[in-house]
């Protein structure tokens, strides 16, 4: 079991932080519009953000959920320190992780 909170994640429930076993892991929560489930989306800090001409750094992310068949586009944009700075949700919202957790225990 311990491999697996390792391989997706676990224990600390701290939003966009990361998970405890996961410190370069940034996790956000995205509701695709028109869906009830709300897809819990993964950023490596290091791996997976592309530097911006302007300074600073981005991430694009696809996202669609296995319960749902609509999808989300999901824009980051952070500062030189690695920070969010701003977001753009493509057909859908940016919810917090209590709401995921909340999705989640519903789903039983």
């Amino acid at each position: 079991m311990d491999f697996l909170k390792k391989l997706f994640g676990g224990g600390d429930k701290s939003g966009s932080r990361g998970f405890g076993g996961d410190p370069d892991g940034l996790y956000y929560y995205v509701q695709p519009r028109g869906c009830d489930e709300i897809v819990r989306v993964r950023v490596h800090r290091y791996n997976e953000l592309s530097e911006r001409d302007e300074g600073g750094y981005w991430a694009h992310k696809v996202i669609r959920g296995t319960k749902c068949t609509q999808g989300a586009e999901l824009d980051l944009y952070f500062d030189a320190n690695r920070k969010l700075t701003n977001h753009t949700v493509k057909d859908g919202s940016l919810v917090d992780a209590t709401a995921y957790e909340a999705w989640v225990t519903r789903q039983g």
